[in-house]
């Protein structure tokens, strides 16, 4: 952290992402005065806060970009990412795992390899070629993971452990079966309520669709759910939550566990929004 002097008799820095002020006497103030604001350190602090908002939105993005497509990434990437602040503030503490089955809370990551803490407690250093970020969807000790996590006070940026998960039905419904009805009915006093929300929660919009997309085991799998093409303010009811794996219209027990639970967060969060009367 470095303070920058301005002609206001104040200091400027940036401290967890605001720009934050304090005094001659080096007391930091609750506000940045409104003359302080008015200078060039100022300005130029402003830009830099800017682009480092940015930065951070896109490495969140490829974070979860590497986590909803269960992508393998190289080892020596995490490595060079990780001192940069923003990279590490997403990856510290999701629960990493390689291909032989080894898992923990990732801590560090240096030219030696990745520091971990697996399920007993105990610190490891993984050297794999590559690692991957489990959706939660895929450990089986999903549970024991979370009770970890919480005794040690993990607070993961992005939210990996503590994800809503959604297994398939059990037992998998018939192959004839392509389609989910559970969230259909809900009903929208105009369908940019609907949309808005898919947008702002970061979810696709295609064709009367919000949708979703997640590659899973090679496939590249859309998780589709009805909204209404009709205009943005006419009243919306949704349909059908289905999912297309490479384009073609899949049966529900042919769908993966990520895809499915990813599909079905999305459906449920969109019905959430539903008008009160639906609720009630």
């Amino acid at each position: 952290m470095r303070w920058f002097a301005v002609d206001t008799g104040h200091e400027l820095a940036i401290i967890d992402r605001e720009i934050v002020a304090r005094n001659d006497s080096g007391r930091q103030l609750k506000s940045v005065p409104p003359k302080a604001k008015k200078t060039d350190a100022y300005a130029q602090l402003d830009n830099l806060l800017t682009f480092l908002h940015l930065h951070d939105e896109q490495a969140g993005r490829e974070v979860e970009r590497w986590f909803l497509r269960s992508q393998s990434v190289p080892l020596r990437l995490v490595t060079e990412v990780w001192a940069d602040e923003s990279w590490r503030s997403w990856l510290r503490d999701l629960v990493v795992a390689t291909d032989d089955g080894t898992a923990g809370l990732l801590r560090h990551a240096d030219g030696e390899g990745l520091g971990i803490v697996d399920l007993d407690g105990e610190s490891a250093t993984v050297a794999a070629d590559t690692v991957r970020i489990p959706h939660p969807a895929l450990l089986p000790d999903l549970d024991d993971w979370r009770g970890f996590a919480a005794e040690l006070g993990v607070r993961q940026r992005f939210d990996q452990l503590f994800r809503e998960v959604h297994p398939l039905p059990d037992p998998l419904p018939a192959d004839h079966v392509t389609a989910v009805d559970d969230w259909g009915g809900a009903a929208f006093e105009q369908q940019r309520h609907a949309t808005s929300r898919a947008s702002s929660l970061g979810y696709g919009l295609s064709g009367g669709y919000i949708t979703t997309t997640i590659h899973e085991a090679g496939r590249r799998t859309t998780a589709r759910y009805w909204v209404g093409a009709e205009h943005p303010e006419a009243e919306a009811v949704t349909g059908e939550l289905h999912w297309l794996v490479d384009g073609a219209l899949a049966p529900v027990a042919q769908v993966g566990p990520v895809a499915y639970s990813e599909g079905v967060r999305m459906a449920r969060a969109i019905h959430a929004a539903r008008k009160l009367e639906e609720a009630k």
